[in-house]
C-alpha cells in the first residue's frame, strides 16, 4: 500500500495478491466490487457503485462489476513456524517463578481452486491482546468476543444462531472461545487441528477439528469438531446447516452434539425473512426439550426500517460448543426505525426516531425480562451527534442473587424506567469524546450509569482511548459503586513496527492489569512479538497477589510457491 498527497488531493494504491483471494478457476472473469470514500469534514459517504442510503458496503447485491480480470491458477502453500520463551512470576501466599520454551507451526494449503486447508500444531496465541474486562450487574452470562486470528479467519461462515445485538448474541451454535480457554479464562493447550474452508460444487464449505490437552483442576482433554454447509442464491437468499461435536475425553467423558439449520429469503430488494432451528444431544437430557428456533422478518426502506422476531429455547437446549446467554425462554422482538433528512435545520444532517422492544418469557409464562427503548438520534453535519431516549424495563427475578459483595437482589418482579442521553463529537478529529449516561430505576432502587470515552490521535503515529464505566447503585438491600477504567495506547514507528498497551482496573474484582505488546510484523500474524503481562489483585494494602509474565515469540512465513 502506498499513499500520496498532491494537487489532485489524496490517493492510495493497494496491491492485493491473487493468492490471498478465492475464485473459480483461472482465466478471464468478472467480479463484483465496490469502493467507499468518507469525507469526514462534511459527514459524506460516496460509493463507486451507488448504494441506497439505508444500506452499507455489506450489501453485495449493490456492488459494481469489474470485468476483464485475468486470474492465474490458484496455488497456495505457506508454512508459519514459531518459537517462544517465557518467564512467569507469581507473588502471594505461595510465590513461584517458572521459565519455559515452546515451538509449533501453522500451515496454509490451497486445495484446488476454491478450498483452503489451515493446519496447526501446538497452537499458541501469546501475541493476542488481553480481553477487555466487563462489569456484570445481572444474572446472565457475559459474552467476550474472539480475538485470536486463527479463529477470526472465515468466522462468519461458522456463525449460526441469533447474534448481532448491542449486548452480544443470545445464541451462537459455535463459539470458538470454547477451544483453548477454560473456566475463568484459564489457558488450555491446543495440541493441534485443522480447518477446511471455501467453495465446492457451488456450496460454501467449512470444517474444523481441534484437540486440546488436559489441565489439572481445569478440564480434561477435549476434541472439537464442526461441519458447516451453506448454499447462496440470488437476491440475498441462502440456506445451510451445521453440526458440532464435542467429545469430552477423560474418565467420565461424554459427547455433546448439536444440529442446526438456517436460512434467509430475500423478498424483493427491501425485505427478508430469516429462519434458524437447532437441537442438541447430551446424555441425561431429553432431545424433545433440547431445541431452539427463531423466525425474523424485516423490511428496510430509505426512510423506515421495521422488523419482527420470535425465538424459543427449550429447557434442555445445551450447545456446549456454543454460547447461550439464558435458557428456557420465549422471546418477542420488534422495531420501527425511521430516518429524516431536513434541507436546512440548524445544521442537522439527519434525525432518527425509533422504538425497540424485546421481551423474554419462561416457557411456563413467567415474564423474565422486558425492555422498551424509545429514542431519537440527532446527527449534525459537523459530526456532532446526540441520542435522547428512555427505557421501560421489567425484570422478573426467580431466585435471589448477589449483585455485589454483601448486596442481594430478592426474588420479585421489578418495573423501572430509565432516561438516557448519549453524546458523540466528530470522531474524525484528532480529539473526540463519547459519553452515555443512564439514570433511573434498577431492581427496585436507583442507578446512575456513566460511560465516558476520550479518543486522542496524533497524525499516523499515536492513537489512544481512555474509557470508564461508572455505576452508582442504591438498592433496598444496600448501596455500592463500581468502576471499570481502561486505557488503550498505540504508537507506530512504521506500518510494521508498533507498540500497543491495554491497562485496566476493575473495582468489582478489585483487579488491575496491564497487557503490553511490542510487534515487529513480517506479515499478518507473523514476526517478532515481545509481550509483558501484569495482574495485581488488591484486598486493601499491601498487595495480596501479583502475577507477571514476559514472553518473546518469533514466527516466520515461508511462502513455498512465491
Amino acid at each position: 500500500m502506498e499513499t500520496q498527497i498532491g494537487d489532485f488531493g489524496w490517493s492510495a494504491e493497494f496491491a492485493i495478491p491473487f493468492k490471498t483471494l478465492r475464485y473459480k478457476g483461472d482465466g478471464e472473469q468478472s467480479w463484483g466490487i465496490n469502493f467507499q470514500r468518507v469525507v469526514a469534514r462534511k459527514q459524506e459517504e460516496t460509493h463507486w457503485a451507488p448504494i441506497p442510503r439505508q444500506f452499507t458496503m455489506n450489501r453485495l447485491i449493490s456492488a459494481g462489476t469489474l470485468t476483464g480480470m485475468v486470474t492465474p491458477p490458484s496455488r497456495n502453500l505457506k508454512l508459519m513456524p514459531y518459537g517462544l520463551g517465557q518467564q512467569n512470576k507469581h507473588e502471594g501466599e505461595e510465590s513461584s517463578s517458572t521459565s519455559a520454551g515452546d515451538f509449533g507451526m501453522d500451515a496454509k494449503v490451497g486445495v484446488g481452486s476454491g478450498l483452503t486447508l489451515d493446519l496447526t500444531y501446538n497452537t499458541d496465541f501469546a501475541q493476542v491482546e488481553a480481553d477487555e474486562q466487563q462489569i456484570n450487574l445481572d444474572r446472565f452470562s457475559l459474552f467476550f468476543p474472539e480475538k485470536r486470528a486463527f479463529f477470526l479467519e472465515n468466522a462468519g461462515l461458522f456463525s449460526v444462531g441469533e447474534g448481532g445485538t448491542f449486548f452480544g448474541p443470545d445464541i451462537e451454535m459455535f463459539f470458538s472461545r470454547r477451544i483453548g480457554i477454560g473456566a475463568g479464562g484459564a489457558q488450555v493447550p491446543i495440541l493441534g487441528g485443522g480447518r477446511l474452508t471455501g467453495t465446492l460444487s457451488g456450496l460454501k464449505v467449512g470444517a474444523l477439528s481441534m484437540r486440546t490437552d488436559a489441565v489439572e483442576g481445569v478440564t480434561d482433554g477435549n476434541h472439537y469438531s464442526v461441519m458447516r454447509l451453506k448454499k447462496e442464491l440470488p437476491n440475498r437468499t441462502h440456506f445451510g446447516g451445521m453440526v458440532t461435536d464435542l467429545n469430552h475425553l477423560g474418565e467420565n467423558g461424554y459427547t455433546n452434539r448439536s444440529y442446526a439449520v438456517d436460512g434467509q429469503l430475500g423478498i424483493g430488494e427491501l425485505s427478508q425473512v430469516v429462519l434458524f432451528g437447532a437441537v442438541t444431544e447430551t446424555p441425561g437430557m431429553k432431545m424433545d426439550r433440547a431445541y431452539a428456533y427463531r423466525l425474523h422478518a424485516g423490511r428496510n426502506t430509505q426512510q423506515v426500517s421495521t422488523s419482527f422476531g420470535y425465538t424459543e429455547v427449550g429447557p434442555d437446549f445445551n450447545p456446549e460448543m456454543g454460547f447461550l446467554k439464558r435458557q428456557n425462554y420465549r422471546k418477542w422482538t420488534g422495531r420501527i426505525f425511521t430516518r429524516f433528512r431536513p434541507d436546512d435545520l440548524f445544521g442537522l444532517l439527519e434525525y432518527r426516531p425509533h422504538v425497540d422492544y424485546s421481551g423474554y418469557w419462561k416457557l411456563d409464562g413467567f415474564h423474565e425480562s422486558g425492555r422498551w427503548h424509545i429514542d431519537t438520534h440527532w446527527e449534525f453535519r459537523s459530526g456532532f451527534e446526540i441520542h435522547t431516549g428512555t427505557n421501560l424495563v421489567k425484570e422478573g427475578v426467580l431466585q435471589d442473587f448477589e449483585i455485589a459483595s454483601g448486596v442481594t437482589v430478592p426474588a420479585a418482579t421489578y418495573d423501572d424506567q430509565e432516561i438516557q442521553i448519549m453524546i458523540m463529537t466528530n470522531r474524525a478529529k484528532a480529539v473526540s469524546f463519547t459519553s452515555r449516561i443512564v439514570v433511573g430505576g434498577f431492581f427496585g432502587g436507583d442507578r446512575i450509569n456513566m460511560t465516558p470515552t476520550l479518543n486522542v490521535r496524533y497524525k499516523d503515529k499515536f492513537t489512544s482511548q481512555f474509557s470508564s464505566q461508572y455505576n452508582n447503585v442504591s438498592l433496598p438491600g444496600g448501596d455500592f459503586v463500581t468502576n471499570l477504567v481502561k486505557a488503550r495506547l498505540t504508537y507506530s514507528f512504521s506500518p510494521r513496527i508498533y507498540i500497543q498497551s491495554l491497562l485496566q482496573y476493575n473495582s468489582q474484582s478489585d483487579e488491575w492489569s496491564m497487557n503490553w505488546r511490542f510487534i515487529w510484523q513480517q506479515s499478518a500474524a507473523t514476526g517478532l512479538y515481545l509481550v509483558y503481562n501484569e495482574t495485581q489483585d488488591y484486598d486493601g494494602i499491601p498487595i495480596q497477589n501479583q502475577t507477571r509474565s514476559i514472553i518473546v515469540k518469533y514466527s516466520y512465513l515461508f511462502d513455498a510457491l512465491k
